[in-house]
């Protein structure tokens, strides 16, 4: 069986540097590691409580960071951009106890490169509308609120790097 899906699509241009903003992004956020799950099936409420102050800006964490921009290397062209992966397990597992599927899309993507013109931009799908797609309202629920705390987490790291500038 096959459906076609609207997507929401964001597409942010700040004017603050590629390398200040990734670097406050990355110092903003919780880092996940296999080490938070260790006991999981004997001792659940002790990995929960690892995975909460794991936790970063906006209860996020990272998972993964591909230097995407470094790639192009292969090509002689070299760009300054990099995907990050990041969400929260206990934020997925709150969605996929309602439905499974949404597991498909936990944790998320967010998409960070320098244009031509020297700002950087963020591309990312909006969780809502990723998740959306199953018609559950709890998941939804719950994807609405991940579409808040991007945009928070974004505004927040971008405000603290003109700050900083600012000074």
């Amino acid at each position: 069986m096959e459906h076609t899906i609207e997507m929401r699509h964001v597409s942010l241009e700040l004017h603050v540097e590629f390398d200040d903003f990734t670097t406050t992004l990355e110092q903003s956020l919780g880092r996940f590691g296999e080490a938070l799950l260790k006991n999981l099936e004997s001792d659940p409420s002790s990995v929960e409580e690892r995975l909460m102050k794991a936790a970063g800006e906006e209860g996020l964490m990272l998972f993964n960071v591909q230097d995407h921009g470094r790639l192009l290397s292969i090509y002689g062209t070299p760009k300054r951009a990099k995907q990050y992966v990041l969400g929260n397990p206990l934020i997925a597992a709150t969605m996929t106890r309602h439905d499974i599927r949404a597991g498909l899309y936990a944790p998320l993507r967010l998409f960070v490169y320098e244009a031509d013109d020297l700002a950087t931009r963020i591309e990312y799908d909006q969780p809502s509308s990723l998740f959306g797609q199953f018609h559950n309202p709890e998941v939804t629920a719950v994807a609405r609120s991940l579409d808040a705390k991007l945009a928070n987490l974004i505004n927040k790291v971008e405000l603290i790097v003109a700050a900083v500038h600012e000074k």
